[in-house]
């Protein structure tokens, strides 16, 4: 086995075209570490419906030039296969390390095998790059991003010629081109021939973020905005100015881009800490609310004052005012979420006689429902022009919260009094999560498994009225590695998390509320059964 590593990482020592990893790897084939250099070769990143997502550093298990150039050649000969011979594939980029490299590598590979590329002009936002590939024409869009990963992890996201990001069977047919790759010698990467984009994509993109309010709306909410060591700042910035927002306040700390994301330990507005700086800002300058994107803008963190002191909203919580918006503007078409999200939207829907559909998790999913008007899923991610970008956007979700809580403003209202109202008007739907990350993965298969062969038949007092493999497919959804659990008032969803090494558990309470007066005291008990229903889980999954 020593003698094996050691030759597979002299092998790939030699191919590699980055300076940086061949010094890396060179120390470790040197030093002998056997240990260090078989997590590296154990296998190779595996291509899935969320692209390449993992660490950065040499060998076929880390992210790196040699990775990507193999999954852009297979891409190129996917695309190839498939009818799109000389079609466009535009290529975006986020801030962090090599992202640029990973980009530019993509767009000789794809000018290498004949199709032309177009790369965007600097690192800018997601949804810029998810508009640009319908904007443009373009057979296949990449961003390169790790979103809210860690600060040393690098990503690798396609999108189809539709504008939303692939979903099996593409997700295998590129996989199976990419394992036959053979040495990177083969793979012709020409220095020129793609084209850098002006900024006229950005500036079409922009214009279509005014199109998300209403002509004549109220524009007068003041906000505090983190891009979280981001590329989001200066498109958000330019899209409020062209509304007609008063400018937002920064936090300055976070507001440039940095891939060290020196501030946070892990830069997504949900972790416990990530909002700090925000909320400090918010105390000295006493906005209407808090705007937070993560590093790449495709997701949207809100924050209020609540009481003495903010709290973020949830992204169940946002989910369902901006829909409650878009019902009162007139908004017609599908809403839909995932089946992690609140039940809450089903039930807004429904009332306002508009056609309701769940998915699987992802926007990839909700991005293809068909006459989609309004999608969301819990994690902050909000789709609210999907004729302009199939998938999260988290620059037009910040100006249509910002229009609600305007237009509440000038009523003398707030984001929480009509939360309050949709919570009497369709029970107040409560929800949490239950969230494991571990070291081990062979922990969330066992407390996989452990659920499978002994589900619980009652959580928290209340009965399991039905439970679902989902793994088995259901009338509407397609097979998935999750189970789902029915209560009388409550609904259980466990599943392994698709881009990090966690084990995630969406709960949801519903309880009834007849008056405003009944608020305080339903919100108490869904509270209580909440955390019952989180220690009682905990249990049965041996977590």
């Amino acid at each position: 086995m020593h003698d094996e590593v050691i030759a597979r990482a002299k092998a790939w020592l030699a191919e590699d075209p980055d300076a940086d990893t061949r010094e890396e790897l060179a120390r470790l084939i040197d030093a002998e570490d056997v240990k260090e250099l078989t997590d590296r070769f154990s296998g190779t990143l595996q291509f899935g419906t969320a692209g390449l997502r993992g660490e950065l550093g040499a060998g076929p298990m880390r992210m790196n030039r040699t990775v990507v150039i193999r999954a852009a050649a297979g891409l190129a000969s996917y695309l190839k296969k498939n009818g799109s011979e000389g079609g466009l594939v535009v290529i975006g980029y986020d801030a962090r390390h090599k992202s640029a490299d990973f980009a530019y590598d993509t767009a000789a590979v794809m000018v290498g095998a004949g199709l032309r590329a177009a790369v965007l002009p600097r690192p800018l936002p997601t949804p810029v790059l998810a508009f640009a590939i319908r904007h443009l024409g373009a057979v296949a869009g990449v961003e390169v991003t790790a979103s809210h990963n860690p600060p040393r992890d690098n990503g690798y996201k396609v999108y189809l010629g539709d504008g939303s990001q692939i979903v099996p069977p593409a997700d295998a047919g590129i996989a199976a081109e990419i394992a036959a790759i053979g040495s990177l010698t083969t793979v012709d990467r020409p220095t020129e021939g793609w084209e850098v984009l002006d900024d006229a994509v950005l500036q079409a993109y922009l214009a279509r973020t005014d199109a998300v309010l209403a002509p004549d709306s109220a524009r007068t909410a003041r906000t505090v905005y983190t891009a979280m060591h981001g590329v989001g700042r200066d498109v958000l910035l330019a899209a409020f100015a062209r509304a007609g927002f008063p400018e937002p306040v920064l936090v300055a700390e976070q507001a440039d881009p940095d891939p060290e994301f020196p501030t946070v330990a892990f830069p997504n507005p949900e972790e416990p800490g990530a909002m700090d700086l925000a909320f400090a800002r918010a105390r000295e300058t006493e906005p209407d609310l808090v705007i937070a994107n993560d590093p790449d803008a495709d997701r949207c963190a809100v924050a209020v004052r609540d009481g003495a002191d903010w709290r973020m909203l949830r992204g169940d919580e946002v989910g369902a005012l901006l829909a409650a918006h878009l019902v009162r503007r007139g908004a017609r078409g599908t809403f839909a979420e995932s089946i992690v999200s609140s039940s809450l939207l089903g039930r807004i829907a429904e009332k306002a006689g508009l056609p309701y559909e769940e998915t699987l998790t992802g926007f990839k999913w909700i991005a293809r429902v068909e006459g989609l008007r309004y999608g969301y899923e819990e994690a902050l991610g909000y789709c609210v022009d999907p004729d302009g970008v199939r998938d999260k956007d988290g620059i037009t979700a910040a100006l249509l919260i910002t229009e609600l809580a305007s237009e509440l403003k000038e009523q003398g209202r707030t984001l929480l009094d009509l939360l309050d109202d949709l919570a009497v008007e369709h029970g107040l739907h409560a929800t949490d999560q239950l969230s494991v990350r571990v070291q081990d993965l062979s922990l969330i298969a066992e407390a996989m498994r452990r659920l499978r062969e002994q589900p619980p038949t009652e959580l928290a007092g209340l009965s399991v009225v039905s439970a679902e493999d989902l793994t088995q497919g259901t009338e509407k959804l397609p097979p998935t590695d999750g189970l789902r659990y029915t209560l009388r008032g409550a609904r259980v969803i466990v599943r392994p998390s698709g881009t990090e090494p966690k084990l995630k558990c969406y709960l949801e309470v519903v309880v009834p509320v007849s008056a405003h007066d009944d608020l305080p005291a339903a919100r108490a008990t869904a509270e209580r059964q909440l955390s019952a229903i989180k220690r009682d889980l905990s249990q049965a999954a041996g977590i």
